[in-house]
């Protein structure tokens, strides 16, 4: 069996590496001279499916969790020193409301977050930790990925190239192009994101730090040698390439308030690209005869990319079915949301 794998950011690469692993031929297809130069290069690389509950469906948790295997032990890319969640004294109300909504996280006081964090001694007063989090390089973890892909005998990589101008015919496609495969996926959306890498040698962090503000929040991930990736914007517009004034201005005013010394940091680098969504933030398999789409991962790339890799490579080899995201109805979602959420509040309510 011969399949082609379209797009090299991270949703193809795990795609590309789940069906080798099951011994067929792989064909990975990508229009870009190297892998990942789309939305993947400027993700954050967070591996924190808790962390994420305060926002999104306990779906994205339970397939996170994945993540932490291959990219922690399997792969081993990523750094497992869990998540830290800070917020301004003024905004204690924001921390408790994003202990009700997760999980897997232990309260800290002043004394506990500067034995876990010292150069943040003195900036907070309360912290929630997430010891089993992990965080990584994104680009890093991409070339380490393309690399075990170009030493596999059965995988074919294919750079700068059109999939339609290949001679070769296919037995499956497994499209991963993310937004440029909103002409297959009408429902498909674009949410904008934008990124600062800055050095600062004034300051050291051992973990991602999320600070919650109700206008600005932010997270600041550490990438070693100085450099701190401080992101990220979410814009509900298709604009890829441009970052805006406003968007510097707002990411350093947050990082300064983790910790001032990002006052004084060079801007290494600026990024944008826009992530795919559907209507519900959720990700789906998308099985159209003999093509399957992994796409609507947002915000969520590298925690998803794993186990909806090890799912398509199951569709396709196996003719598996995953009712989690395999055209789920959008409504059924959201009631079934909306009903969690009103049970959660009323348990709120009562102290239950």
């Amino acid at each position: 069996m011969l399949v082609r794998v379209i797009g090299a950011g991270v949703a193809g690469l795990c795609a590309a590496d789940a069906l080798a692993r099951k011994g067929v031929d792989v064909e990975l297809v990508e229009r870009a001279a190297a892998p990942g130069l789309g939305c993947s290069r400027f993700a954050g690389g967070m591996i924190a499916p808790w962390c994420e509950l305060e926002s999104a469906e306990p779906l994205i948790a339970e397939l996170g969790e994945e993540a932490l295997d291959f990219w922690s032990r399997e792969f081993g890319v990523a750094v497992v020193a869990g998540s830290l969640v800070v917020a301004p004294a003024r905004e204690r109300a924001e921390l408790s409301d994003f202990a009700r909504r997760t999980r897997r996280f232990e309260a800290l006081d002043a004394s506990g977050i500067a034995a876990l964090e010292p150069d943040l001694a003195g900036r907070f007063d309360a912290a929630l930790f997430f010891p089993g989090e992990a965080h990584l390089d994104p680009r890093a973890a991409l070339v380490a990925l393309t690399e075990r892909l170009a030493q596999r005998p059965n995988v074919t990589l294919h750079f700068q190239q059109d999939a339609a101008k290949l001679a070769t015919h296919p037995d499956w496609t497994v499209d991963c192009r993310g937004f440029a495969a909103r002409d297959a996926l009408p429902g498909l959306r674009g949410v904008k994101g934008e990124m600062l890498i800055l050095r600062s040698e004034e300051i050291s962090l051992a973990r991602p730090v999320r600070m919650l503000h109700p206008r600005r929040p932010v997270y600041v991930v550490p990438r070693g040698d100085g450099l701190f990736m401080v992101g990220a914007t979410m814009i509900e517009n298709e604009e890829r390439a441009r970052v805006t004034a406003r968007s510097v201005v707002e990411l350093v005013n947050s990082a300064f308030a983790v910790h001032p010394a990002f006052a004084e940091a060079e801007i290494v680098e600026t990024g944008s690209d826009v992530r795919p969504a559907f209507a519900d933030n959720l990700p789906r398999l998308s099985k159209r005869g003999r093509t399957l789409y992994i796409n609507g991962l947002y915000r969520h790339g590298f925690l998803l990319a794993p186990a909806l890799a090890r799912r398509a490579a199951e569709v396709v080899v196996n003719d598996g079915y995953f009712p989690e995201v395999m055209d789920v109805d959008s409504d059924q979602r959201a009631i079934a949301r909306s009903a969690r959420d009103h049970v959660a509040n009323a348990a709120a309510r009562t102290g239950v």
